[in-house]
């Protein structure tokens, strides 16, 4: 008798044999007759489970074995609840403080007596030390001004150029704090520009001393037919007004004779820069104002009291509008601000950061959060230790220290008090990375740097408000 199929007809017997899964083989010596793969379980119809099977061998897509990476959809919602938390909090804000954004109080910000502008006039006289630095550069070149006594002259300038703006922020009091920490850091970054300008002027020196003692000449490019086709810039040509400000404006800190250009100015870019340059200006000021300021004020009685519960309190509802803040003045100034003045300058190198938000440790955020500092760094600071015999960890720790001192340089002298919070502070990441490479790792690692920048910026913010009101303030009351 046959058997009943799905559609309840009656199937031959010889069919059911044939698709039970079992083939006959003669049988020889060699082995046994060997069954064909199976399905399910026994018996299965292969035509059957290649059609209707539904499951197979396989991870949740929440899994790490999964291999699945798209995440678009969470970062939207992540994105809408930031989003939805932050207008309760603004809006809580709006009904407790009122409107206090007012940008007609900035300019008092940078100028507290509008007949005295010390911090424009420092911004100006920055440029007598770069003038001194070219000059002392032209003399080298000529061979009228030996090779120590440039050393020495140029160590002078390069102090002088620290030195005498925290002597006049430190001794003029009609200069405000903003206006302060402004002028230091233009001469900061001069000081920076300065010595790398005075390092590869110095290398081009011994390069051509080292040719000239080999009897080589560098001949000009030649076309095919003989004529001399436009060559780039060599020592000691680079020594000229021009070359020496578009180097102070390029946005860069190392010197080159000859910087990579783009062929030319975009329009439309240059407009989008200069947009949100514009208006992410005007919403930190409006945020600092109506968000950071409250929160800051209301912080003192805490930290007055030692009331530790309150404090913690304080610092976590201060470390939301700081981070958000600080984002948007990366965007504002390593991204809008830069790419605006390397367009103007047809600047081509436009890496001004990397993927510092995907940092898995302390060291890869110091990095690439910062791309010209970092250049600086590794060009003039740390290789130079390298070739001198220093330990790798030397050079690390002696990095850190040089930006500890440059962070504490333009805190404490602005306020005009030394408490060394930055420093601590800075000095602090060398332990912090060594424990986060050594026990975190990958996505925990990457949450450690996270929460480094959300809690350890508002941390410092309040140690020197605090210091600074009590200095200023209770003391007169």
């Amino acid at each position: 008798m046959g058997e009943r199929g799905s559609n309840g007809a009656q199937q031959p017997k010889r069919r059911a044999a044939a698709a039970g899964g079992v083939s006959r083989q003669p049988r020889d010596g060699a082995g046994e007759a060997s069954p064909a793969p199976r399905g399910a379980g026994d018996g299965a119809d292969p035509f059957y489970d290649a059609a209707f099977r539904c499951h197979k061998v396989q991870d949740s897509l929440l899994s790490s074995a999964s291999g699945f990476s798209n995440y678009r959809g969470i970062l939207n919602w992540c994105v809408v609840m930031l989003v939805l938390s932050n207008a309760r909090l603004f809006l809580e804000n709006l009904i407790k403080y009122g409107i206090l954004v007012d940008p007609i109080q900035v300019i008092s910000l940078f100028l507290k007596d509008p007949y005295s502008w010390p911090a424009p006039c420092l911004v100006i006289g920055a440029n007598g030390f770069a003038l001194v630095a070219l000059h002392l550069e032209k003399k080298l070149a000529a061979g009228s001004l030996s090779e120590r006594s440039g050393t020495v002259l140029h160590i002078f300038n390069l102090l002088m150029v620290l030195c005498f703006p925290a002597l006049v922020v430190l001794a003029v009091t009609t200069i405000t704090p903003v206006g302060a920490v402004f002028a230091l850091s233009v001469h900061t970054v001069l000081f920076l520009k300065l010595f790398s300008f005075r390092d590869v002027n110095k290398w081009c020196r011994q390069k051509r001393s080292a040719k000239a003692a080999r009897g080589h000449t560098a001949p000009g490019p030649q076309k095919a037919n003989g004529n001399v086709t436009p060559q780039e810039v060599a020592y000691p040509d680079n020594l000229t007004y021009r070359d020496l400000y578009y180097f102070l404006l390029a946005p860069t800190l190392c010197y080159e004779l000859n910087f990579p250009r783009s062929p030319r100015i975009r329009k439309r870019f240059l407009l989008r820069r200069l947009f949100e340059m514009l208006f992410l200006l005007q919403l930190l000021v409006g945020l600092i104002q109506q968000w950071m300021v409250p929160t800051i004020q209301n912080s003192m009685k805490p930290f007055r009291d030692m009331d530790y519960s309150r404090m913690i309190e304080r610092l976590l509802k201060l470390a939301v509008p700081n981070h958000l803040i600080w984002l948007i003045f990366f965007y504002w100034y390593f991204h809008s601000s830069l790419n605006f003045l390397a367009e103007i300058l047809q600047f081509g190198d436009r890496e001004f950061y990397r993927d510092w938000w995907n940092a898995e440790s302390v060291t890869y955020f110091w990095q690439n959060w910062n791309i010209p500092v970092h250049k600086w760094c590794l060009r003039h600071f740390y290789k130079p230790l390298m070739k001198k015999g220093a330990a790798k960890w030397t050079g690390h720790v002696a990095v850190f220290l040089a930006s500890a001192f440059f962070h504490e340089y333009l805190v404490s002298v602005p306020l005009k008090m030394f408490r060394l919070w930055a420093f601590m502070g800075m000095m602090a990441q060398i332990p912090f990375s060594w424990f986060v490479s050594r026990f975190l790792w990958g996505n925990y690692g990457n949450a450690a740097v996270w929460i480094s920048l959300i809690i350890g910026q508002p941390i410092a913010i309040l140690m020197y408000v605090h210091d600074y009101y009590v200095l200023n303030y209770e003391g007169s009351q």
